[in-house]
């Protein structure tokens, strides 16, 4: 049994890099829930007190202002869609016209890989992974369905070796081995927090000749991107883990101006032209950059708090949050390895293939998932083996992870796993 004393020279440590760290007083600005060790950002970040001000302001100009909040607001309600896109641009590596806050991640997924894949010639596969969060593949074969295509024909899926992690290797075989003409891959696995390496990934399928995309969902906000650099196609993400957007909150996107001009799958109102959308003209007639891929309007009630949110990551400074994520994770992983002997990490050891959570696997993670939310340990569980842990870096600290170490060697030593209830999570 691990005790106490035997984590007294980690707290040390934990509390010294506490100390010096320059991002630690950001934490002030966020609603952690009380008495909570919060480590599901990854999931869903907290609330803000920067989150919060812009949507009470949201609030009060809809109070004030009714419908001139779209014209009068500061910023204009109008173009607010494309006033985030601008703000979130640097964290993707992109030109402000080339990004824009708008729908959903799983809409975003349908609009982009539908456009794209019509721009392909003929009926070629699209290459994704078994690793995939299931909305984009549930998407990906919807769009297959909707042109006549079987999505088992029509799907190239590339396997992982150890159920971990995905090989850019493989990637490359299967462009090699198929006729791919879209590719749409994660930036990093839901699970494992795999971080790929986009460039390579990019080129090799740019070399084959395909059009390339991914889903950011689980690095934006935490890894900083150099989408137009690596000449990437597309991109989507959503709001509300790393970027602590809210539940729900408005999603993102990233259009490659190469493409611009593009007529949309899904095309609406809101993405129309806005010098002349008010001419209310039958003929759709695409906006010049990413707003085009706007469907609906911009839902600013879900949108403003991405504004707030986005002040704190911006004070931050995208660099540093990346930089202490991985110090962070590191320090975890250490601890995981010295402390816990019954648990693999199933994350990549090297920081540079790792996204912001740490995978801690054990054979019953589920049910000692469930035992640690009971000591309100804030993880989650994830099939088969995995309790995620996302030391966050705007609001988590180094003390943190060791309380976590020692909060699930208690649940390991006292077998509190084997008497949770599975109605109510509580240790019986």
């Amino acid at each position: 049994m691990v005790t106490d004393t035997d984590l007294a020279a980690a707290r040390e440590e934990a509390r010294r890099r506490d100390e010096a760290d320059s991002l630690a007083a950001l934490r002030e600005r966020f609603h952690v829930p009380d008495g909570a060790l919060y480590l599901d950002g990854n999931s869903l970040g907290p609330l803000s007190a920067d989150a919060e001000r812009t949507l009470t302001r949201v609030v009060e100009e809809w109070r004030e202002r009714g419908i001139r909040g779209w014209t009068d607001a500061d910023p204009p309600w109008f173009g607010y869609a494309e006033h985030l896109g601008e703000r979130l641009a640097p964290l993707v590596g992109a030109d402000p016209e080339e990004v824009v806050g708008a729908n959903s991640t799983t809409v975003n997924i349908h609009t982009l890989v539908g456009t794209f894949y019509d721009e392909c010639e003929g009926t070629p596969s699209i290459l994704v992974d078994d690793l995939d969060f299931p909305t984009d593949h549930y998407a990906i074969r919807a769009q297959l369905r909707h042109r006549g295509l079987d999505p088992d024909d029509h799907l190239v899926v590339v396997e992982s070796r150890d159920g971990r992690t995905i090989a850019e290797a493989d990637i490359e075989r299967a462009l090699d081995e198929h006729d791919v003409g879209l590719v749409f891959l994660p930036s990093v696995l839901y699970r494992s927090g795999q971080l790929l390496d986009l460039p390579r990934i990019t080129r090799a399928a740019h070399e084959h000749g395909s059009l390339f995309g991914f889903d950011l969902a689980h690095s934006v906000g935490v890894v900083p991107h150099d989408l137009s650099a690596y000449g990437v196609d597309f991109a989507v993400w959503c709001s509300y883990k790393y970027l602590n957007a809210g539940p729900g909150a408005v999603a993102g996107l990233y259009v490659n101006r190469e493409h611009f001009g593009t007529t949309p799958a899904l095309a609406g109102w809101w993405g129309h032209e806005k010098e002349t959308q008010f001419d209310m003209a039958m003929t759709y007639t695409p906006a010049h950059g990413a707003g085009a891929w706007q469907t609906g309007t911009v839902p600013m009630l879900s949108a403003a708090p991405l504004e707030g949110a986005l002040d704190v990551l911006e004070d931050a400074g995208i660099e540093a949050v990346r930089e202490k994520s991985v110090a962070l994770t590191d320090f975890l992983v250490d601890l995981v390895d010295e402390h816990l002997p019954e648990c693999d990490v199933g994350t990549p050891r090297d920081p540079a293939r790792r996204g912001g959570h740490v995978a801690v696997e054990h054979p019953d993670a589920a049910r000692v998932s469930r035992a640690l939310k009971a000591r309100n340990v804030v993880v989650d569980f994830r099939r088969p083996n995995v309790v995620r842990v996302c030391p966050a870096p705007l609001y988590v600290g180094y003390e943190e992870c060791v309380e976590f170490v020692a909060h699930l060697r208690a649940v390991l030593d006292d077998r509190e796993y084997e008497r949770v209830d599975a109605r109510d999570g509580r240790v019986t």
